[in-house]
């Protein structure tokens, strides 16, 4: 088993250091559901399927990631609080390149 540290900031801004499994096919979004960075209910209300934007998070490392879907596109572009480095949490995959990737939840849409 390999895992990655990954530095993620909750929305009530406390960083959290957490291990992420490279080799269970996980997500952010799943990683931040795991540890329960979020509460219940407010994060990955679609199931990860790009459909919700609950789980949209800033990319503060500059790890290189993979391009936006349309389908990613398509919902930030419909989402509240988007930035530059806005990205859904279901859509980044984790595999070893994210060691040290540091993320911040962006706030809840109300």
């Amino acid at each position: 088993m390999s895992d990655v540290k990954i530095k993620i900031i909750d929305r009530d801004q406390v960083s959290h250091e957490v291990d992420a499994p490279t080799d269970m096919n996980m997500n952010l979004m799943e990683v931040v559901r795991s540890y329960e960075l979020a509460p219940e209910g407010t994060i990955g209300i679609c199931g990860g399927m790009a459909m919700c934007a609950s789980c949209q998070c800033y990319v503060l490392s500059d790890h290189v990631l993979p391009e936006k879907s349309d389908d990613e596109e398509a919902m930030l572009s419909e989402a509240f609080n988007v930035n530059a480095n806005s990205r859904l949490g279901c859509q980044i995959h984790i595999t070893p390149a994210l060691d040290g990737l540091k993320v911040e939840l962006a706030p809840e849409e109300l």
